[in-house]
């Protein structure tokens, strides 16, 4: 098989694309054709080293794609070859051919293309984990979401509308402002502005994954009010008092996806209740970026740059 992979740590120059062994499927595995491999900023610091990934030789990045099953394991009753499906949380996945243990597979429906799944995949779950499980009743509430218009952001922006919030955003360019209003979004500031001058106490919830920005998110929290804290797509951010935080009765709520994720059952619930605000049309799917993987090369360096807006995807050659 093809695989985009590096031999050490560093910049997007160790990347390298060509050929390794196909892997090979125990009885409780299945064996997919990857179509499209969606890039995550994870992937980003898996490649520098900052974060944790799989241990082989060479490395092979990503951990989410949708494709075609080729091969089913003895053991496995519940999926069957030539069935299209979605996987999230599955290691060397940047590659024609991924093995994946058949408890991490999600079922697709047939009213969703695989650009349309891999394009809410991660991000897509990950919105909805932010929205149901660390949030929860957000209905009247006034929501600032950092880096609204990237991927993680456009989903949790269209959940918390279809969810009855009052959304405002915070974006680095006018184009992403003008697509972050396209969303259903009320108000949507520029970053290098001095808004949040303005919005003193103004926010019930802040939803926070660039880290850097979690100051200025605590101040401006109302009273009683909640940081979600996902994310250090900025940088780490700065240690926190808690007994400010006492003072003021403010709260920093955080979670780990894949303490959700915990079985397949859990896995299906919760992607038919993401599928299912596309089928409603509350979410509107944009264009993804798609890059072939032979290019991951120059598909990390668009990621790193910023100037992309909402899911990069990878695409396997056609054999």
């Amino acid at each position: 098989m093809r695989a985009l992979y590096f031999n050490k740590f560093g910049s997007v120059d160790v990347l390298r694309y060509g050929e390794l062994a196909d892997p090979t499927i125990t009885a409780s595995d299945v064996l997919v054709q990857t179509t499209y491999i969606g890039l995550n900023y994870a992937d980003i610091y898996r490649r520098r080293g900052t974060y944790h990934i799989e241990s082989h030789d060479p490395y092979i990045d990503g951990y989410e794609g949708v494709g075609t099953v080729v091969a089913v394991g003895a053991d496995v009753t519940h999926v069957g070859l030539g069935e299209r499906v979605l996987f999230v949380d599955v290691p060397l996945a940047n590659a024609e051919l991924v093995r994946v243990s058949a408890d991490h597979i999600i079922q697709v429906p047939d009213s969703l293309s695989d650009q349309d799944v891999a394009s809410i995949g991660l991000q897509g779950l990950t919105a909805d984990f932010l929205v149901h499980d660390l949030a929860q009743n957000v209905a009247g509430k006034r929501v600032l979401v950092h880096g609204i218009s990237g991927g993680v952001g456009q989903l949790l922006a269209q959940i918390l509308v279809a969810q009855g919030a009052e959304v405002t955003g915070i974006v680095s360019t006018p184009a992403k402002q003008r697509l972050a209003q396209s969303l259903g979004v009320q108000q949507v500031f520029l970053r290098n502005t001095d808004w949040s001058t303005a919005c003193v106490a103004t926010f019930d919830l802040v939803f926070d994954g660039a880290g850097v920005t979690l100051p200025t998110s605590l101040r401006v929290l109302k009273h009683r009010g909640r940081v979600i804290f996902y994310g250090m797509a900025g940088g780490n951010p700065p240690a926190i008092d808690p007994v400010a935080l006492l003072a003021e009765s403010k709260s920093i709520l955080t979670g780990d996806l894949w303490d959700y994720l915990d079985s397949f059952a859990a896995r299906q619930t919760r992607s038919q209740r993401l599928f299912q605000y596309v089928a409603r049309q509350q979410i509107k799917l944009n264009p993804s970026t798609i890059m072939p993987l032979a290019a991951g090369k120059a598909a990390h360096q668009l990621l790193e740059s910023g100037k992309s807006t909402g899911k990069i995807l990878l695409q396997p050659e056609s054999k």
